[in-house]
């Protein structure tokens, strides 16, 4: 099994579980791939623990099947004759009356594959916790899974489990720092600019960063990963949606399809898919959303601090949106070996999407940059991508990431990802965004420019920038 990395965070709220003298109802929710798994697995090394998953759902999958392999699992993890159950409030108080009164924790892996074919399970699991399972003073009991909807819906927000779940936990992508470890001993020798072109690509997904060989070239590792037949991001795409989405995967590809090189509001989504916005989309939309595909940006007014009515979509997932954009339209030529000798950087629009990959990787790693600026948490208003629509009192703006403090104070943040040194145009292009911003009278502006491969020393002469990021030492 490979190194266990990151995750510091987490693990100290499951261990945080063990110092209690009640039972504990832990949710442990993310996209697939994330590592909720392991980081559960992890943390029960220290005790006793039992975990059960569900099978992934079929056509013929049924109630009883997924009854039937979880009472197998039963019986081969606390090695019991085999047993015959038939609904789940059986199987929740079989299993709360075979557990030790000792530190034990549970785990329900992939809950909302055990309860897809029964309406009435999170109400049962609800009464065998309320009547078995938290009598145990020393049990933690851990529900995971993928589909952060059907947790959302069934477990989270379900009237049923209000003041029932001691902590959740949303396990996001690896922060900088520890994706860095998975280059191994050859880091220091490998650019930050190789790195982030791979990072573009897996974001801080553990699974697809221990696909990477350091001893290869960022564009041989890419050629290796997505672009051979049968390679693991070749296929992964059309293996998470069927996961998740199941019979619905087809409505939320068109989704994500259509936000391709573009943020658009609700009601423009809506008519990309489906037509007029109504509550059925906006539940797709929000399902993608708490699936880890897509970021919901909200703008805001300057000036009251009022969030606004308008907000749009953009693809949050790194890997969706290069698998889209690069490998699902090039798929027939990759599986009969006609895209081997193709050079990536000269794939149409390479540039622009590398920015806009890599964008994501900043914005998932924004406490880095508040760091940097030296800003504290309770000093900010708003933080997000800021877009300010044209009309007859404003111009268009957009700042690809802007944090308005307390004190008036605007830090508008520049991101530019390039192979060479960032020229003294970018300048210009920052005064004009000044210019265009709609802010009232009183407020100071901050340019920032973050970047990866280096500035220009007349931009440095110039000292216009509040202050310049080079984002590659968040790495080390």
């Amino acid at each position: 099994m490979s190194e266990f990395i990151g995750r510091e965070k987490e693990l100290a709220i499951l261990k945080d579980q063990t110092l209690k003298n009640v039972a504990s109802f832990v949710v442990v929710r993310g996209r697939r791939r994330i590592g909720k798994s392991r980081l559960i697995e992890e943390f029960c090394k220290s005790y006793k623990s039992y975990t059960f998953i569900g099978i992934p759902p079929t056509k013929e999958t049924t109630r009883q099947s997924q009854i039937t392999e979880f009472t197998r699992q039963i019986s081969d993890q606390l090695d019991l004759p085999s047993i015959a159950l038939h609904d789940w409030a059986d199987c929740f108080s079989f299993l709360a009356k075979q557990l030790p009164a000792e530190r034990v924790v549970v785990v329900l892996d992939e809950i909302s594959w055990m309860g897809s074919k029964d309406p009435d399970f999170s109400g049962k699991l609800k009464t065998a916790w309320d009547f078995l399972f938290k009598k145990n003073d020393k049990l933690i009991l851990i529900v995971c899974g993928s589909v952060s909807a059907w947790i959302a819906e069934n477990i989270v927000n379900n009237t049923g489990f209000v003041g029932r779940i001691s902590c959740t936990i949303t396990v996001e992508e690896l922060d900088l720092k520890s994706c860095a470890t998975f280059f191994g001993n050859r880091s220091k020798r490998i650019s930050s600019y190789d790195k982030f072109k791979l990072l573009a690509v897996t974001g801080g997904v553990p699974r697809y960063l221990e696909e990477i060989r350091p001893d290869l070239t960022a564009e041989q590792n890419l050629k290796k990963l997505c672009f051979t037949k049968g390679s693991f991001l070749f296929d992964e795409f059309d293996r998470i949606f069927s996961d998740i989405f199941l019979t619905k995967s087809d409505v939320y590809k068109k989704a994500i399809m259509s936000l391709l090189g573009q943020s658009l509001s609700p009601t423009d989504l809506a008519d990309k898919i489906e037509g007029k916005l109504n509550g059925r989309n906006s539940s797709y939309f929000e399902e993608l959303e708490l699936a880890g595909f897509l970021s919901r940006y909200y703008t805001w007014n300057i000036g009251t601090n009022k969030i606004a009515k308008s907000s749009r979509y953009s693809i949050k997932d790194n890997y969706t949106r290069f698998y889209l954009k690069y490998i699902l339209p090039n798929r027939h030529r990759i599986e009969t070996g006609a895209f081997e000798a193709k050079s990536l950087s000269g794939l149409p629009g390479w540039t622009t999407i590398m920015g806009l990959q890599f964008e994501n990787l900043v914005l998932n790693n924004r406490k880095q940059i508040w760091r940097a600026l030296d800003i504290k948490a309770d000093e900010i208003v708003w933080d997000n991508p800021y877009f300010q629509k044209q009309n007859t009192k404003s111009k268009g703006c957009q700042v690809d990431y802007l944090i308005q403090l307390k004190s008036k104070n605007l830090y508008l943040c520049e991101v530019k990802f390039s192979q060479n040194s960032i020229k003294l145009d970018i300048i210009s292009e920052m005064e004009d965004k000044i210019a265009r911003l709609n802010a009232p009278k009183g407020f100071s502006f901050r340019p920032v420019l973050i970047h990866v491969n280096g500035v220009d020393e007349s931009v440095i002469e110039q000292d216009y920038f509040s202050q310049i990021i080079d984002f590659s030492q968040f790495l080390y």
